[in-house]
């Protein structure tokens, strides 16, 4: 025990010295460990610092209060609920009766003792400096001692008076505003002063304004109401003070008064799950993470650390080897002493140890130091605060001891190969001659056959992606392992190069050790990207074969979904104004009541209509029936899949804007949704409705529209499967070709038309044609406009489809070449620092200089374009598994849907299209790049060399 303690003690300092004598070399490995190091701490202090303890989260929930009390809308009946509150169920079974619904006086669950803190939220829209913000209203006392930790103030003071409000600093950025601003709502008369900005620790991105009770919420939902409007939807919770706590017993009681609690005391100390009556409740599942995900994303966890370690070692491997060949006359003179093989492996394997241990000290101390520095700007991304910096030594010191792993196992290699040279040669410098392992390259062309069959059978006869992932890993591994070989197939191409990529390539193939590994980065690197490359585009131009445009290319449309129609014409000439616009079309819609009812009948006095189906039209699958059965139920599946696809069944694509789809226009609306058949602009001239929709017109060339005054009386009439009352007024109809595309509108019928019916309309927005795609400046100035009138609306740019994968092509590409430069640019380095000697005979017998600099370029070039074909051939394989597998999911969902009778148009198109540009990027421009850089980096001529000792 105590000579192996000192010939380990021996050899860490020997592999010091070492590597404190190439601190380039040594540097380099380094990096390479300490960066993933870097990362993952930094990742594992991020995960810990931004997840909230009990006592952190109940700060921020509750403040100082000792619970909060809610009320979730039970009507007051009795309820369970879980010790979080955030789960709960009305008590007994309303199978056979209505749910419990309504609201509830809280107020009789709270304690006589309590201190009560109301806590009240609404939403408005607010005059910012650009025009209207759509934002949180929030009225309680902030700074109650109750409400301490809940909201942080940043600047001036929180409001004490009714015509003063705070606001966060993420509202005030929005708006324009500061501290001193007046604010107003819009419908709302009186003037706010804005006296301080603050934040919400979980919510830093968060538009609100705050203000004291009954100061904002109520006078706002009032005005709007009167408006017609709907209004803030408030809601209010209550925190409680008690003296003693809140305890379980006492969540029961307030939980049979049909209130919910959330109580400090009961989540410090949670009861048993035996003493949760909600947990008993016949059909009562109560959310749990799914351990399934969590065993996923174990697993792709592990997987990426796994990838990460495997890059690593392919690629600091080499740096070992060159060092132990640089080092194998101090390793010889170690054998002619007396030391064993077990020496020698030792020395080897203590330089990873060494540049491990100190790669896992220099990755912790900067991930700490980086996380420190960064998580402001962290807790602004992810639009929340931290809670305490959150160090766990032992999770970081595993992180570290993964470096030291990690610097072991690339050294393994290095060590045992370095102790099987004898002492003679070692001393001498002959390398000797060593054939290539026939073994690992005959077990890596199993691997990629056995994977290729794997995630060929997962792709063709199974649903399972894992087997496909599984495979094509597999067949990558194998190619790895096939890498050698394949490497000493390149060498034969050198016959036809000229010197210097000649003696690049035969250098290459002499030394495996250092090439084989490099190659194998570059493949495992683009081979990934590849991958991704090909499901990407594959998956786009699926996406781009689906797509179904809303409006022709170029068209704008806004229609204005409040405000009874009033704020349309003011919208219709701002998108006229602001736009490119050629014709511009005014839609208005079909009022049924009262002026200035909204959409769908909401509004006391207020109706709607419908389009009134023929029965011959109707689809037998959607009728309703007495009983409340399904009819598709009573059909045989070829029954089913043969109304699937008949006429009747088929539903209309695109956006209808009104209750019926039914717009009210002249023909100018015609030619801005690019309808170039003459027949409907002469029916619309001669009054009658143009129909895109063959099912709405009967067989006589009539459309029915039922107007609906009494919305109550027509529900209960649909629930019971009867006709809805209401006043049918028949119009001719002209249908236009099968094939055209009215773009989700149903109809369009003309003003004169609904006037001679005695059918009021009202304004609802207009459609327009560009003469050229609208600038996004244009944009910004129209929505700013927009924003001043206060209203909702709907404004959209037929911009056709648009590919959000070029940014991740371009990353990717990117990604790969930057692995492919790095991994190319240590074998260059390697090789140099172990051919040195060639280079110095190269230069003793004459060669330029330029020689040694156009040889680097080639080496680095060589790895390059070795490692991309190979990774490029390897990467499609895993991206056409996965679409084939993907494609045979979609068709058994398509042939499921058709069974049902479901009209769901063609056939799924999942195309598989390889990435031509981003192959060609990475074969072409990346080894290319990566053999320039090489070049360009490498001096001309080499240091003089004294002679060597003999």
């Amino acid at each position: 025990m105590n000579n192996w303690f000192h010939s380990w003690r021996a050899a860490v300092r020997i592999a010091r010295r070492d590597a404190w004598r190439f601190k380039g070399r040594s540097f380099l490995v380094l990096a390479m460990i300490a960066l993933p190091i870097l990362g993952v701490s930094a990742a594992d202090l991020t995960l810990r610092s931004q997840e909230l303890s009990t006592e952190e989260k109940l700060a921020r929930t509750l403040g100082a209060a000792d619970a909060l009390i809610s009320d979730p809308g039970y009507g007051g009946v009795p309820l369970y609920q879980n010790p979080q509150g955030d789960q709960s169920s009305p008590v007994g079974d309303f199978d056979d009766k209505p749910f419990p619904e309504g609201t509830t006086d809280v107020t009789k669950a709270f304690p006589a003792n309590a201190t009560v803190l109301p806590d009240s939220v609404g939403y408005g829209k607010l005059r910012t400096a650009y025009g209207l913000l759509h934002a949180q209203i929030r009225e309680f006392k902030a700074d109650d001692p109750l409400a301490e930790g809940m909201v942080t103030l940043l600047d001036g003071r929180f409001p004490k008076k009714a015509d003063e409000v705070a606001a966060t600093s993420h509202f005030l950025e929005a708006s324009g505003l500061r501290v001193g601003s007046a604010l107003t709502a819009r419908g709302l008369d009186r003037e706010y002063r804005i006296v301080g900005s603050y934040e919400v620790p979980d919510a830093l991105k968060g538009d609100e304004v705050l203000a004291v009770p009954g100061a904002l919420l109520d006078p706002l939902d009032k005005a709007l109401k009167a408006e017609g409007l709907s209004g803030t939807s408030k809601s209010t919770t209550h925190l409680l003070r008690v003296p003693g706590g809140f305890t379980w017993n006492m969540v029961k009681e307030a939980n049979a008064k049909g209130v919910t609690v959330t109580s400090r005391a009961v989540l410090l100390d949670p009861p048993a799950r035996s003493d949760v009556p909600l947990y008993a409740k016949e059909g009562w599942a109560p959310y749990e993470q799914s351990g399934a995900a969590d065993a996923a994303a174990l697993a792709a966890a592990g997987t990426v650390v796994g990838l990460a370690m495997l890059e690593i070692c392919l690629l600091a491997g080499p740096a070992f080897a060159v060092g132990a060949r640089r080092s194998r006359r101090q390793l010889g003179l170690v054998g002619a002493n007396g030391g064993d093989r077990h020496h020698i492996r030792a020395i080897v394997l203590a330089g990873g140890l060494v540049i491990g241990a100190a790669a896992a000290v220099v990755g912790t101390v900067l991930g700490i130091a980086l996380t420190f520095a960064l998580q402001p700007v962290l807790e602004e991304t992810i639009g929340r605060r931290f809670g305490s910096f959150d160090v766990r030594p032992l999770e970081l010191l595993g992180i570290g001891l993964l470096a030291v792993l990690t610097g072991l196992l690339a050294a393994i290699v290095p060590a045992v190969t370095a102790s099987r040279q004898t002492v003679l040669a070692s001393l001498t410098g002959r390398r000797g001659v060593r054939r290539s392992s026939r073994v690992l390259p005959l077990i890596g062309l199993g691997a990629v056959a056995l994977g290729a069959a794997i995630a060929l059978y997962g792709s063709v006869f199974s649903d399972q992606f894992a087997l496909v992932a599984g495979g094509s890993a597999l067949a990558e591994l194998g190619a790895v392992a096939m890498t050698p070989a394949l490497v000493g197939l390149f060498g034969r191409m050198g016959r036809w190069l000229p010197l210097s990529p000649r003696l690049a390539l035969r250098d290459a193939v002499r030394n495996r050790g250092r090439t084989a590994p490099a190659v194998a980065a570059v493949l495992a690197a683009v081979a990934g990207t590849v991958a991704v490359a090909t499901y990407a585009v594959s998956q786009d131009a699926g996406n781009r074969a689906r797509y179904e445009a809303r409006l022709p290319h170029g068209a704008v449309s806004v229609m204005v979904m409040e405000g009874a129609g009033r704020d349309v014409p003011t919208v219709r000439d701002a998108v006229q104004k602001n736009l490119p616009v050629d014709v511009r079309a005014d839609v208005d819609r079909i009022v049924v009541g009262r002026a200035g009812c909204e959409l769908y009948g909401s509004g006391e006095g207020c109706g709607t209509h419908e389009v009134v189906i023929p029965k011959a039209n109707e689809c037998p699958l959607w009728v309703s029936t007495p009983d409340g059965s399904d009819p598709a139920e009573k059909l045989s599946k070829e029954e089913r899949r043969k109304l699937g696809r008949d006429w009747r069944c088929q539903s209309m694509e695109g956006m209808a804007y009104s209750e019926s789809g039914l717009m009210v226009a002249d023909a100018k609306l015609l030619t801005v949704l690019g309808i170039k058949d003459p027949g409907a602009a002469k029916a619309l001239a001669e009054g009658k409705i143009v129909s895109f929709s063959r099912p709405m017109v009967d067989k006589n060339g009539a459309l029915s529209i039922r107007l609906i005054t009494d919305q109550q009386a027509a529900d209960e009439a649909a629930l019971a499967g009867k006709e809805r009352p209401g006043q049918v007024k028949s119009f001719p109809a002209y249908q236009v070709p099968e094939g055209t595309d009215g773009y989700g509108v149903a109809g369009i019928m003309s003003p004169a038309t609904a006037k001679a019916a005695g059918l009021a309309t009202q304004p609802l927005g207009a459609y327009y044609t560009t003469g050229t795609m609208p600038t996004g400046e244009q944009r910004q100035k129209l929505d700013d406009e927009l924003a001043k009138t206060g209203v909702g609306v709907d404004l959209y740019v037929e911009e056709g489809f648009v590919s959000d994968d070029s940014i991740v092509l371009l990353s990717l590409t990117v990604f790969a070449g930057l692995i492919t430069i790095g991994a190319a640019g240590i074998a260059t380095g390697l090789a140099q620092a172990d051919a040195e000697a060639d280079l110095k005979t190269l230069a003793a017998v004459g060669a330029p200089p330029r020689v040694r600099r156009t040889l680097s370029g080639f080496q680095c070039g060589v790895v390059a374009v070795m490692g991309v074909v190979l990774g490029s051939a390897a990467g499609v394989l895993p991206a056409i598994g996965l679409r084939l597998t993907e494609r045979r999911q979609e068709m058994k969902w398509y042939q499921e849907a058709l069974d049902q009778g479901a009209s769901i148009g063609p056939a799924p198109h999942v195309p598989i299209i390889i990435p031509w540009e981003t192959l060609a990027a990475l074969l072409v421009a990346v080894p290319l790049g990566a053999a320039l850089l090489a070049a360009l980096v490498t001096r001309s001529r080499g240091a003089l060399a004294r002679r060597a000792a003999t």
